[in-house]
């Protein structure tokens, strides 16, 4: 079985993030989606998350497509990637955080992993910074 992982945010979903869902699952048979914790998005974002980590997870697992969710880890933010062992991760069109390296620090921890970025989806309009309530 081909192993998928996303990582985000998912606060406010939307169109966007359906696509993003449907083009990994494409790329294997389990999708597993890792879900920022607040203290990671704030650190990212520098901005908390509209939604909490359990109400984002629950959204997240009325999805059918995804497989499993799981929350991300404090600290070590690979080690959710060596827990779940997926033989691929596809990162957001636009998603820069914790991916610079990322090839050569799952190297250096012995992970095979193949990296794929994610086609973008109607990004004037579907996007989580505009949807954003204030």
């Amino acid at each position: 079985m081909k192993k998928v992982l996303v990582t985000g945010t998912f606060d406010i979903l939307h169109p966007g993030h359906l696509s993003l869902f449907k083009q990994a699952k494409k790329l294997g048979d389990f999708l597993i989606v890792v879900v920022a914790r607040d203290s990671t998005v704030f650190k990212v974002k520098g901005k908390k998350p509209h939604h909490t980590l359990r109400q984002r997870a629950f959204q997240l697992k009325k999805i059918k497509i995804i497989d499993r969710v799981v929350l991300g880890r404090p600290g070590d933010k690979l080690k959710i990637i060596e827990l779940m062992k997926p033989n691929i991760i596809g990162l957001g069109y636009d998603q820069k955080a914790f991916t610079r390296g990322l090839r050569r620090a799952l190297k250096k921890r012995g992970l095979q992993i193949r990296i794929v970025r994610l086609k973008s989806y109607q990004p004037d309009r579907y996007k989580s910074s505009l949807l954003r309530p204030t």
